[in-house]
């Protein structure tokens, strides 16, 4: 069983699709990112995922419990860290998650049990009693995380907000990681697989090493020379894309051996001096603006 099952999502404003008839799963235990620009429907696509926003069409399992027939079932299985902390500014951190565990229904005992636990856990127990609204934004988030873990659900959905939040630590714990973000080093450090979502639509879903894998096209030579040259000089068919990137040139290709040659044979027509020059692999960045600028 997987812990999310999506399956032809689909989500309209008006004359607007935001989600369209989207399909992807999340295996139990996964660090699983959304990633994308602002605006490509990856909120929205949360937002039903948790129950906030009913979908046009398609269905949402969560670990087996069909969101739409069993929503308190299914929403009791995950927990929601939003980008824009959600505490109770006048409550304190102990109020905060004692008030979130009676929403769960859990019982007094067990609330006061898992409230020490949590406290004590992200470092809060010395200011346990004190409102929130003196916290800095770092320990609020901490409250938060606290609030969304007081039922231990299995699953941890995050809206951007891993600044300060240790969410790697609890996923190496078993719990299931949603994070949606446009960081794409973010995502890149942390997720187990992406799914980059453009326009409404998945435009692709992989492990970001596999991504760039399958982008081979866009390997990079970067060139510093001792001098200036003119940007006419790196018009060639083999040449994908040059730009200049602080002393250096980068250049786009799908053969950097030719392009190497071909570097080569320009520091010798003008006489130049190459200071350092050196290859790599697409990052994810470059999968990731390529891919967002297919047409959809």
């Amino acid at each position: 069983m997987n812990a999310i099952e999506v399956e032809n999502l689909t989500k309209r404003f008006g004359n607007l699709t935001a989600v369209d008839r989207i399909s992807f799963d999340v295996k139990r235990g996964e660090f699983f990112g959304l990633l994308g620009p602002n605006g490509a429907g990856k909120t929205t696509t949360i937002r039903m995922i948790t129950g906030v926003l009913g979908p046009d069409t398609g269905s949402i399992l969560v670990e087996g419990s069909d969101l739409r027939k069993d929503y308190f079932g299914a929403k009791s299985k995950m927990g929601v860290i939003p980008e824009v902390g959600n505490i109770y500014t006048d409550l304190s951190a102990r109020e905060n998650i004692d008030l979130t565990g009676r929403f769960y229904g859990l019982p007094k005992a067990l609330r006061r049990e898992r409230a020490e636990q949590l406290l004590t856990e992200f470092g809060l127990k010395d200011r346990a009693d004190v409102p929130t609204r003196n916290f800095s934004k770092g320990m609020r988030q901490r409250v938060s995380i606290a609030c969304a873990m007081v039922h231990e659900p299995p699953i941890l959905i995050l809206d951007e907000p891993t600044e300060g939040l240790d969410v790697m630590d609890m996923n190496l714990k078993g719990t299931t990681v949603i994070l949606t973000t446009h960081n794409i080093e973010e995502a890149n450090q942390l997720c187990q697989r992406v799914c980059i979502i453009n326009k409404g639509g998945i435009v692709a879903i992989d492990s970001p090493e596999r991504l760039r894998k399958a982008a081979e096209k866009m390997q990079t030579v970067e060139v510093a020379f001792d001098r200036t040259v003119d940007p006419a000089v790196f018009i060639s068919p083999f040449i994908t894309k040059a730009e200049m990137c602080g002393d250096k040139w980068r250049v786009w290709t799908e053969d950097p051996d030719r392009v190497i040659v071909y570097l080569v044979q320009l520091k010798e027509r003008e006489g130049l001096r190459i200071l350092s020059m050196n290859t790599s692999g697409p990052s994810l960045e470059d999968v990731f603006v390529k891919l967002c600028e297919v047409p959809r």
